[in-house]
């Protein structure tokens, strides 16, 4: 990997054998989110998701984000960031029943097609929540060649991290659909601490396919025709979700091997020492210079 230099903030770590020019980025400088950038996720699956806020997130006015594990009551919240939104997300209004399946689109912030997409994090302390940095299409799953409509693409997640010392990256196509969904297979690699905290996870995302990156090493490479390389713009997520919630939507049937039966929260994040928080520096996108 090879440096590339931003002034006055902490260097990327960028695939050697392209030239690559920064197109968009997010230093989380100033005291408060850039809305401009960035919306909130706030529904699941055309439903509101009830851990999901809007609440908690804060720049520290020294270029870091932190997105808080919050505490009300007997329940949990924690903020999910995106640069765009999933079609099926957005709940139906009332005047659509019967007509149109999906509510009204979320703003675009940002949309983008190949590239490096990059991180540097601190992740958080406490199992029974975890954080993402992945990428997204709208309309996934809606056309029969994922790579006209999107595959997801998990640059890094750590619910594993707590429980088995793993951290995990790689794609999933097809929609959610137990019977379309397919997960070619994550990479699992160890997480190793370093001396500061930080950490860099990134994807180089082709025509070829994607190679998975983590401090400065390659982790692996998910790669065409054996996995479909999206063809279309695809949205940022820097997330966090805190377990058993989404069960009550059918889905998280037990993270990282926690208990399975329908419950919010799950036991391990009653058991979280707050505070504790997603820590950012900066989310950066490059394009290879010959694209230009």
């Amino acid at each position: 990997m090879k440096k590339f230099v931003v002034e006055n903030h902490a260097e990327s770590y960028l695939p050697e054998a392209k030239n690559w020019k920064l197109i968009w980025a997010d230093e989380f400088d100033g005291n408060a989110l850039d809305e401009t950038k960035w919306n909130y996720r706030l529904n699941y699956w055309g439903k509101k998701m009830p851990a999901f806020t809007t609440e908690g997130v804060e720049l520290d006015g020294d270029s870091h984000m932190k997105i808080n594990l919050l505490k009300k009551g007997d329940d949990y919240y924690s903020a999910h960031l995106q640069t765009g939104s999933n079609t099926f997300d957005n709940p139906r209004t009332p005047e659509a029943e019967g007509f149109w399946p999906f509510g009204k689109k979320g703003p675009v912030k940002f949309m983008h097609r190949y590239g490096y997409y990059e991180i540097r994090c601190r992740l958080p302390r406490n199992s029974g929540w975890h954080a993402a940095f992945w990428l997204q299409a709208p309309g996934i799953g809606s056309h029969p060649d994922p790579r006209q409509c999107g595959v997801e693409i998990d640059v890094m997640e750590n619910y594993r991290q707590h429980t088995e010392n793993l951290i995990i990256c790689g794609v999933g196509y097809g929609g959610y659909h137990q019977e379309e969904l397919v997960w070619p297979g994550h990479f699992e690699f160890p997480y190793e601490e370093t001396a500061d905290g930080w950490h860099y996870y990134g994807v180089d995302w082709s025509h070829e396919g994607y190679i998975f990156y983590a401090d400065g090493k390659e982790i692996g490479r998910q790669m065409e025709p054996e996995v479909p390389a999206s063809q279309v713009e695809q949205f940022l997520l820097v997330s966090t979700e805190c377990h058993g919630y989404a069960r009550m939507f059918g889905g998280d049937t037990g993270l990282a091997g926690e208990q399975t039966k329908k419950s919010r929260p799950v036991e391990a994040l009653t058991k979280a020492v707050l505070p504790d928080y997603f820590e950012v520096d900066f989310v950066r996108v490059y394009d290879e210079v010959s694209n230009f």
